[in-house]
Order: C-alpha cells, then structure tokens, then sequence
C-alpha cells in the first residue's frame, strides 16, 4: 500500500518512520524495494551528486530533474523534494507556484521546506491548497551563512524554547511531520511529546518519532565524510573503487573481454 502525508502522519507515537535520501531513479528503487517509509530528494544532492560545498546551489530546474527521476524509481514510499533556497522565501505566491511543480511536473507526493514560526503563513498557504508539507527546524542547512557552519541547535534554554515554539507554529499551520536536525537529544524528545505530528529526526536522538539519514553518508560513499550522528551501514564506496580497479586491470591485461563475453554471429545482444 502506497505511503502518504495522512499514514505517515498517523505513525506518531506508533510504527517508527525511516527516510532516506536520493537523487535518481536507481537508488530509489532500492531504498523503496527495502521497504523505506519516505524518500527524500534533499537538497543535499547539491553536495553528494554534483560536488558543491553547500546545499545553496541547487535550483528549482535541478530539484525538479532529479525528484522526477526519483518519482519513476518508487511505488510504494512518499517522495518528499526538498525546496531550494529561494524558491520559496521570497513570498507565499512563489512558494505555492513551485511547490505546486513539485507535485504537477515531477510528481511528488510532498515538499519540505526549512524554517519554523517564520513559515507558518507559508505552510498554511500550501496545505490549504493541496500540497501536504514536511517541516525542518534545527540545524537548517540552507541558512548556514548565518548559523555559522553546522551546528547544533537548541543548546540554551532559550533556543530549546525557541525550537519548541517552532515546532507548535508548524503543527498549527498544517504540517505532517517535522524533521529535527542537529538538536540535542532531550530538546528533540520534549519536542516529540509537545506536537500531535511526527518528528523525524537527523541527529537528534532515539526518542524521535522516525530518522532520516544522508543515504550517501550510511553507504560510506565519501571516506571523509562521516558526521558523528551517522552509522555506517556498508563501506560501498571502497568497493566500488576496488571494483573499478580490478576492471581496469583486466583490461589493461587483456583479461576483459574474454570469449565468454565476446558476442558472436547469431547472439542475442
């Protein structure tokens, strides 16, 4: 049965929601052949996919590439796109008009968008108009210029009740769920039992209603990259490079191709 915005959201309190991330059609049909709640198509794959050193540089032409591709890969997970920096702060018209390509060109089922009382009237624009959203507040990558790198949130009493108020502000605006990035695991658990809706946390403690990870990062496709909130589930990266190695070997030796994969007259290709 398919995944969406109102079975994720009657999840709270009872069956644990896993997400994941992806950026094109093969690694979504894994993650949903694995049995994966929702896929987010973060913008993140600013990071992963293309090589930035920031999530800024994606844009509304490459999140609709990519969660379209993302959307052909699933059949039973909720794809969630992730809106870019600037397709949806400028004003709450904009915001409508691109999250609603989200759904009408790629194919979404969701959008998230990061911020927390600041997007109340935003989030409430788009759910009253058919476009189910996921918050984000915490760590917000998308405004790291200002937060001063990637750090965690909601150390201070006064943060934690900032972070509190967010979530609330959400929850009354309409979303489904809201993820916590980078939040102590105390502050993540009193914010879990505030709001009526599913909290899904990145590095902020078991006591979330669900988790969503980097997939890159649990693959250890980039050795260097490992935050300290990540478990490592594969090293796909070094076998990828060894597997590519012993290829250029053979081919180098003139082991590939050998006659059991050099076609001859009347094979099928």
């Amino acid at each position: 049965m398919k995944w969406t915005a109102p079975r994720i959201q009657g999840c709270k309190g009872g069956e644990k929601i896993s997400c994941l991330t992806a950026g094109d059609v093969a690694m979504a049909r894994l993650l949903d052949a694995a049995g994966i709640h929702m896929v987010l198509v973060g913008d993140s794959l600013a990071m992963t996919l293309l090589g930035h050193t920031t999530t800024l540089p994606a844009t509304m032409d490459v999140m609709l590439h990519h969660t379209a591709a993302v959307v052909r890969g699933v059949k039973t997970a909720l794809v969630v796109a992730d809106m870019p920096f600037l397709s949806y702060q400028v004003s709450d018209d904009q915001a409508l008009s691109n999250a609603g390509r989200f759904l009408q060109e790629a194919g979404a089922d969701a959008v998230k968008i990061e911020g927390g009382r600041i997007r109340s009237s935003c989030v409430q624009r788009l759910v009253q108009n058919g476009i189910p959203v996921l918050g984000h507040i915490g760590l917000m990558p998308q405004s790291v210029r200002t937060m001063g790198g990637y750090k965690m949130q909601g150390r201070s009493a006064e943060a934690a009740e900032a972070l509190l108020a967010d979530a609330q502000a959400l929850e009354a605006a309409g979303v489904f769920g809201i993820v916590l990035e980078c939040v102590p695991a105390d502050v993540a658990a009193r914010v879990t039992a505030a709001v009526g809706v599913p909290t899904i946390g990145i590095g902020a403690g078991a006591d979330c209603d669900g988790q969503v990870l980097v997939t890159h990062d649990i693959l250890g496709f980039d050795s260097a990259v490992s935050p300290s909130f990540v478990k490592r589930y594969a090293d796909v990266g070094t076998l990828m490079t060894e597997s590519f190695r012993a290829y250029r070997e053979d081919v180098a030796a003139g082991r590939f191709p050998d006659a059991s994969h050099s076609p001859r007259r009347g094979d099928k290709a």
